[in-house]
């Protein structure tokens, strides 16, 4: 056994321990007998600040606190918060940091139930130094986290921090604070609420039930750009959802959305073209660059779900560096043992930039997808959303109405589509 695994199983009795001796946060989650494993419930990517000069993430943080919500997966007996400020131009000291419930039903509200809050401590400190470019995990908490709901985590960052590292499209609400707001219970008095997470990049839990994680690596489609607000109707939260209520004492994986509005598969955010810089940051670096640290970096990841293509395309990719890029995502996936499911590009005919050139990359993409030995299996889900009596659009039930991005009842369409047995 190497340094490396020692140390998280001392962890994890540590974790159980303390639960055996405490009454922790929540109601319990089903317990097994089997040793529980450190498996990853929820994370983000995260990017540059804005291009706005006026954004928050661009000025930044002094002497604030952020009350930042997350939608689990699975749920556990204990659980490690990662922070990170992977594109941050200086270190960033976060003063406190807490977990708690939220003291209402799921839906992105601030408030907390005051019996929960609880302080994470790292090196068994309460604050701790993310040094630019680094992440920091923070110490095992004996903390009940229930499955497929939110979890509220508020930073206090004494600051200044300068610009933040930050996933844009959130979908729920982020609220801010001035002063160190950690241990209040109430959400109210917020000097500001953005729809964006800074500086949290991951959550592990404790499980008896799980021990693996499904990784999804997308673009906005997966991202959730046309979701409903704070309800997590993402398609990988759907499924999150629906593995943990189907399966309810098998090894149920973990669902992390890795997913950024905008990207690609082999060009980053921002590129010189012309001789000049273009681009916009939130939409980060290409996947094959976001591969070490997105992907090969989560917790206990046994499948990766490579829902990309579209942004290439509308940004004028041939079908060959499409699928160049998608068979090396492929390729060093399986170089680590990580089973490939990748995603049919799907219809958009009716969207802006949408042309009939576009159209004939998309099915030469899509014949390629079908019919490779790069995948373990394909989730098609141009099949699945395209309207049979037109192709190459969108179900106009399931279509947001920019005719690229599906809306809520089409997500869920997306997660029920998914045999649960490839995971």
């Amino acid at each position: 056994m190497n340094v490396l695994s020692q140390r998280w199983l001392r962890a994890a009795a540590v974790v159980v321990a303390a639960a055996a001796t405490m009454v922790a946060a929540g109601s319990p989650p089903a317990i097994g007998t089997e040793h529980p494993n450190w498996v990853g419930s929820w994370a983000t990517t995260l990017t540059l600040h804005s291009n706005n000069p006026a954004s928050a993430s661009t000025v930044g943080f002094t002497d604030q606190s952020i009350r930042q919500i997350v939608h689990t997966s699975v749920g556990g007996e204990g659980l490690r918060l990662r922070l990170g400020n992977p594109f941050g131009d200086r270190p960033v000291v976060v003063g406190h940091a807490t977990v708690a419930l939220p003291s209402g039903p799921d839906g992105g509200q601030p408030d907390v139930k005051a019996d929960t809050i609880r302080e994470l401590k790292f090196n068994g400190s309460t604050s701790t130094t993310l040094y630019r470019g680094a992440e920091v995990l923070s110490d095992p908490l004996a903390f009940s986290v229930p499955a497929a709901s939110d979890l509220v985590i508020t930073l206090y960052l004494p600051g200044p921090t300068g610009p933040s590292s930050w996933h844009w499209q959130a979908r729920t609400s982020t609220y801010f604070y001035n002063g160190d707001t950690t241990q209040t219970a109430s959400g109210a008095g917020s000097v500001a609420t953005l729809t964006s997470w800074h500086f949290i990049t991951g959550l592990d839990v404790l499980s008896r039930r799980s021990n693996s994680s499904v990784v999804v690596l997308g673009d906005s489609i997966s991202d959730g750009f046309t979701a409903t607000l704070s309800a997590d109707h993402q398609w990988p939260a759907y499924l999150g959802a629906r593995i943990v209520s189907t399966h309810p004492a098998n090894k149920d994986p973990g669902v992390l959305n890795l997913s950024l509005s905008g990207n690609r598969v082999t060009h980053d955010a921002m590129e010189t073209v012309g001789g000049v810089l273009t681009g916009a940051n939130v939409n980060g670096d290409g996947a094959l660059a976001r591969l070490d640290k997105d992907v090969f970096g989560q917790t206990g990841v046994h499948t990766l779900i490579v829902e990309l293509g579209i942004n290439d395309l509308i940004g004028g990719d041939q079908a060959d560096r499409i699928i160049a890029g998608l068979h090396e995502l492929a390729v060093q996936a399986h170089e680590r043992d990580i089973k490939v499911l990748f995603v049919t590009l799907m219809p958009f005919e009716g969207y802006a930039t949408w042309t009939a050139d576009m159209e004939t990359i998309r099915g030469q993409v899509n014949q390629w997808i079908r019919t490779t030995r790069d995948a373990d299996a394909v989730l098609d889900f141009d099949r699945v959303l395209r309207d049979p009596a037109a192709p190459t659009k969108l179900r106009a039930n399931w279509d947001s109405g920019d005719h690229i991005h599906p809306n809520d009842a089409g997500f869920q369409a997306m997660a029920n589509s998914v045999p649960l047995w490839l995971l």
